[in-house]
């Protein structure tokens, strides 16, 4: 199963990434916006609550869909954009292992915990 979803989720990753040049971006303006979700991980300078809460917040691939659509609707090529990034990227996290976090550890997540709690100990 966790090779089933790791696919499913570097075909989400691909299909951004596709999605972008269908855009008429050039080939490398994906990759290099594809890590700007990660400053939501500042928020962890507040405290893990604050930092669950930012780090979800620019994780969730629904907000990414909604920023997409928008930017469809309104025909506003750069929300289109930050949509796909936000998909992409958050595809791309979940294909790694890292999951939308809880509040009591950056390393507890949705999928499982991560790094060297992920053994146990």
């Amino acid at each position: 199963m966790k090779l089933l979803l790791t696919l499913e989720d570097l075909a989400k990753l691909a299909a951004a990434y596709v999605c972008t040049l269908y855009l008429g971006y050039s080939w490398w303006t994906f990759f290099a916006l594809l890590l700007l979700p990660d400053v939501s991980m500042l928020g962890y300078l507040a405290g893990p609550r604050v930092g669950a809460y930012a780090y979800n917040l620019f994780h969730h691939q629904g907000l990414a869909l909604l920023t997409g659509t928008a930017g469809f609707a309104l025909g506003h090529p750069e929300l289109q954009l930050a949509g796909l990034v936000l998909f992409g990227h958050s595809a791309l996290d979940r294909a790694l292992g890292y999951g939308l976090k809880f509040s009591d550890s950056f390393q507890h997540t949705h999928s499982g915990w991560i790094g060297r709690l992920s053994s146990g100990g």
